[in-house]
């Protein structure tokens, strides 16, 4: 793809599997806010759904728009921003990802270290995972089971593993598998049948299930797997993104159980920020290493592939990124 200076160059989705790259003009901050030349964005599960083109959903989105996993380095900043310059490498909160550059807040912008030098670096996404693991509030020795071994599921194996925890990870593919117990995972258990994981993890834990769940899938089946291995007493952590429909709970056994509940997501774009400068600090001292999960990489104009790489979970596919080349 060719770059024109002073030019926005954008992918927008125009219907259902269908994207378009757009060139616009460039830009131009406003007051407490930068602009980003982009070295890329995360392509997000959160997107399938506008991807497919329910219902509700309008084309053409926003030129960049559903992208909000970006990186890169700053080219401009607007009046009264103070403590970001031009030429700072950085992982950014911005709505527009899917593009040559974005705009976002300089509260919502965190400098990136010269140890993530020349890493891909989503950071957003990173950003969950710490603070799900923050919500999770797993401790040293507890017996944690987390279904869904994708990005979120594997970095929080790693998290989980590395402070103390017994981790059992329960997926359908065997290359999930192999990355939860190359995460840490003491176990892992093949996501097939209902009852016979139920037994399993019974028999992992002398009878009295996990400490804590981390439902990582978002779909009903693992919602319904997740609360019954639970501990009495225990914590069901709900990670995975529920996007299409209404879900039913077994509030019989939740309340048997005396389970906590809690909703691992956060709107709150100062908890967002928390948890970017946190995953920033891990994957900085080496409490977790990106590489591995971001395993799919594709330029801007071939951003069509990404998003069936994310639905599609080829082998071996972990995350998937759109990359800006210039040519």
């Amino acid at each position: 793809m060719t770059a024109d200076a002073g030019l926005l160059h954008a992918a927008r989705v125009v219907g259902p599997g269908q994207v378009e790259i757009v060139t616009l003009p460039l830009p131009e901050p406003g007051p407490d806010e930068v602009r980003v030349k982009l070295e890329g964005c995360g392509v997000c599960a959160s997107n399938l759904e506008p991807w497919a083109g329910p219902d509700w959903m309008t084309f053409p989105t926003e030129p960049g728009g559903l992208g909000h996993e970006g990186w890169g380095v700053i080219d401009a900043v607007g009046p009264k921003v103070d403590g970001l310059k031009p030429g700072q490498r950085v992982a950014l909160l911005g709505q527009h990802g899917y593009a040559s550059h974005d705009v976002a807040k300089a509260g919502q912008v965190v400098p990136l270290p010269p140890e993530l030098d020349g890493l891909p670096f989503p950071g957003e996404a990173f950003g969950c995972v710490m603070n799900i693991f923050r919500r999770s509030a797993i401790a040293p020795g507890d017996t944690v089971a987390i279904v869904g071994i994708g990005f979120i599921g594997a970095a929080l194996t790693r998290l989980a593993a590395r402070i103390g925890a017994k981790v059992i990870a329960i997926s359908r593919r065997d290359s999930s598998l192999d990355l939860a117990r190359d995460m840490g995972a003491a176990h892992v258990v093949p996501m097939h049948d209902h009852w016979a994981i139920i037994e399993e993890v019974r028999n992992l834990t002398d009878g009295r299930f996990c400490d804590v769940v981390i439902e990582a899938v978002g779909k009903q089946w693992p919602l319904d797997l997740a609360g019954e291995i639970v501990a009495e007493g225990g914590r069901l952590v709900i990670a995975g993104y529920h996007q299409d429909g209404p879900r039913q709970i077994n509030m019989q056994n939740w309340n048997w159980r005396g389970i906590d509940v809690i909703n691992a997501h956060e709107r709150d774009p100062a908890r967002y920020v928390s948890g970017l400068r946190q995953a920033v600090e891990a994957v900085a001292t080496g409490q977790l290493d990106p590489t591995p999960l971001l395993t799919h990489r594709f330029p801007l104009d071939h951003l069509a592939e990404a998003l069936d790489a994310t639905r599609d979970k080829p082998d071996g596919f972990v995350k998937a990124y759109v990359a800006w080349e210039e040519s």
